[in-house]
């Protein structure tokens, strides 16, 4: 089984759910990141540029991030038949229209961080 397929979510129950077969992906530890780098700029990136936009994530990760990204149409890359070869990453029509609820998303996190993190405060000193 090669990496796309053993990272699909597939739930036996409701195989076609969208929370878990789209979600899943869209919200894990780096594609919001990944997707928000590459949103940024209008023009394609490369590996490396999109490596030093998110400084934690290994280059294994993104690699992995970046496959997924490709396999549910979010992201395209493009290989240049050139001496080295060269990639570039840029969203696709799919990626640019998730980018508004992406920044909605944000945004409401910004806006709601000091109260969610002061609630956790509270919830761990009352579970002590």
């Amino acid at each position: 089984m090669n990496a796309i397929n053993k990272d699909f979510l597939r739930d036996p129950v409701f195989p076609e759910c969208p929370i878990r077969n789209v979600l899943a992906r869209i919200s894990s530890k780096w594609s919001l990141a990944v997707l928000y780098t590459l949103d940024r700029t209008d023009t394609p990136m490369r590996f490396k540029d999109i490596e030093k936009a998110n400084p934690d994530i290994s280059q294994k990760m993104l690699t992995s991030t970046l496959r997924g990204l490709e396999a549910d149409g979010l992201v395209s890359r493009t290989v240049f038949p050139e001496m080295p070869p060269r990639v570039e990453y840029a969203l696709t029509e799919r990626g640019r229209s998730f980018m508004p609820v992406m920044r909605q998303l944000l945004d409401w996190a910004y806006v709601n961080l000091h109260d969610i993190l002061s609630d956790r405060e509270h919830y761990i000193s009352e579970s002590k």
